[in-house]
Order: structure tokens, then sequence, then C-alpha cells
């Protein structure tokens, strides 16, 4: 048998098949599934924000990663380099994803050499620039459940994920399965800080896919809003 006339079916049945592979892995089982914990609700419009272009910008009907870069975010671009990387990357192509990082409009011409950078290789359709006053950006960050304040710029390292319904989601409880069974303090988190390479990669990656499964079922039916993540960490404890 000739082995190269082997290879074109194999080689087409492994690309047939990584989409598939992809997506299983991407939405988790329905038997590990624990839906990611509402830790502020109603979160406001960014009524006072708007593009480049003088477009408004939505938080409603929309699953939105928002930061905040400052004055300078040109100093600080390996922060939104690791976001682009780490967390836009995997998500662009899914349905009202977006991010959105809210500046001061001092920062129009720092904005263009990041977009520049940023769109370097491939246009960012879903990455947004809000431009507003600096009460403006005060105002939207001290809206957040947070645990830091901006610095003297008005940057911050962390991003924060609001769902479709204006509430901002996180964890109640981010203790792993050991300090759950060694009774350790309970913590939260509300944010995940982009200069966190692990953090973005991991906790923050599994938190959007939990949230993105949680609305693809809700669209099938099969949501089970009393399955929050604290309640199966109590649950763990109790074992």
């Amino acid at each position: 048998m000739n082995i190269t006339n082997l290879k074109k079916p194999v080689v087409l049945t492994v690309l047939f098949f990584l989409p598939v592979l992809f997506l299983l892995f991407l939405y988790p089982s329905k038997h590990n599934y624990k839906t990611l914990d509402i830790i502020k609700t109603d979160i406001p419009e960014l009524s006072n924000f708007v593009t480049k272009e003088g477009a408004s910008i939505h938080l409603e009907n929309q699953l939105t990663v928002l930061g905040f870069l400052g004055e300078t975010p040109m100093d600080d671009a390996f922060l939104a380099l690791n976001l682009k990387e780490l967390v836009y990357d995997k998500f662009r192509g899914f349905k009202r994803f977006q991010i959105v990082i809210l500046v001061p409009d001092s920062a129009r011409e720092q904005v263009e050499l990041l977009e520049n950078e940023l769109n370097q290789y491939e246009f960012l359709e879903y990455w947004k620039f809000g431009f507003g006053t600096k009460a403006d950006v005060i105002a939207a960050y001290q809206f957040l459940k947070i645990s830091t304040v901006l610095d003297s710029s008005l940057k911050s390292a962390d991003v924060f994920i609001i769902d479709k319904e204006r509430h901002q989601r996180g964890r109640l409880d981010d203790r792993d399965k050991n300090e759950v069974k060694n009774n350790a303090p309970i913590y939260g988190m509300s944010a995940y800080d982009c200069l966190e390479v692990s953090v973005l990669k991991n906790k923050m990656s599994e938190d959007m896919r939990v949230l993105f499964t949680e609305y693809r079922q809700k669209r099938k039916g099969n949501f089970n809003s009393t399955s929050r993540r604290a309640d199966d960490l109590i649950g763990d404890e109790k074992k």
C-alpha cells in the first residue's frame, strides 16, 4: 500500500476533528460546571464615554472585559499585550464579546500609538478604547467592586468581567480545595491582574469559559441559577 496515499486522508481527518476538540475543551462538562458568581449588580452604562470615532459604548447585552490604562497607556503596553494574547485572542470569536479600556481624553495620542502596536498583526475588531473626563474614569472605576485604587495617572493593572445584564462577575470564594479542607479564611476574586500571566491564562480564561457556558445553557433552556462556585466549595468542605 502506498504510504503517501494514506497521508492525505489522515491529515484531513485530523484537521476536521481539531475544531471539535477545541470546543470540547472550551465548554466545561455539565458535571463539572459551576456558574461564575455575581459579586456586584447593576454596573452603570458607560454613557459618558465614546470611541475615537465618537460612537457610544454599551455594556448591556455584551460580555465585557473592562480595564483602565490611564493617561499614558504606552508606558504599560505590556498589560494590554498580555490581555490581548491571553484573553482577547481566545474569545474574540464569541458573539457579544468585547474588551473595553477606559482612558481620559488626554490619552488620545498615546492610545493611537498603543492601537498601532496591538493591531500590528491583525485589526482588533472587538477591542474598544473609551474616552471620557478624568472624573468619568474615576466614577466608572469606583462603581465596581474593587480592592485597589487607580494610580495618579488613572491606571490599574486589574481588569473586570461584566456580564450581559451589567453585573460584575468573579469569585466569592477563590480558595482552592486544599484551602477549603484546611479551613483557610475565605477570600474572593473581583478582578484579574494583567501583571500576572498565570492569573489571565488560568483563572480568567477558566472564568470566561464558565460564563460563556452559562449563556449557552440559557439559550438552550438548561441553565440552573442555584449552582454557584461558592456553594460547591461549601459542599466540598462538608465532605
